[in-house]
């Protein structure tokens, strides 16, 4: 299977204006794409990165996690598992509307969706299992995460403040209304 014949398939299956319906396409395994998505956010197909950013821009919409911890690009007929680095998108361009309590935070993908962080879009910061670097993450659809990029998180890290949660002081954000832990203070 290639790229174009997916971008055929789906593109005749949905409209172009919404995310297609993948709830409700449950196709068996068609098997293993070499399709990788790297953790600086390059999609690779054979090992070279796929040039068309249209096509990119609908694989992001066709692709889901599953249970089973996997990434899958799915269509009405066909599921092909692929390999995903660290997260399959990637948030910058953090941008904040509001003060204190009322503040929302917004991020946009390198897919050029945006997300206002809240129960949504959760955002969730904890720490790569082999270092104490941050991955700071934000839910986006279907199981995906998309990952704020170090600039943005250094933007995100100027909007911290300090919260007592349960009588402990932790360190985070707000964003439409509720505290986001980012970490502890200390």
């Amino acid at each position: 299977m290639n790229p174009d014949a997916i971008f055929d398939s789906v593109k005749e299956a949905s409209p172009e204006t919404n995310l297609p319906p993948i709830e409700d396409w449950h196709p068996e395994l068609s098997g293993d794409m070499d399709l990788v998505i790297s953790r600086n956010g390059q999609w690779l197909f054979e090992g070279r990165a796929i040039p068309r950013q249209a096509t990119i821009r609908l694989f992001s919409t066709i692709l889901r996690r599953e249970d089973d911890g996997e990434y899958y690009l799915v269509t009405p007929v066909e599921k092909w598992r692929i390999q995903v680095e660290d997260t399959p998108l990637l948030a910058h361009s953090v941008e904040v509307r509001g003060l204190a309590d009322d503040q929302v935070i917004t991020v946009t993908t390198n897919m050029g969706e945006t997300l206002e962080i809240g129960e949504r879009y959760p955002l969730t910061v904890e720490n790569y299992p082999d270092s104490e670097e941050p991955r700071p993450v934000v839910g986006v659809r279907r199981g995906l995460e998309a990952r704020l990029v170090t600039n943005a998180f250094y933007d995100l890290a100027d909007l911290v403040d300090e919260h007592v949660v349960d009588g402990e002081t932790q360190l985070g954000v707000m964003s439409n209304g509720k505290f986001w832990k980012i970490g502890e203070n200390g």
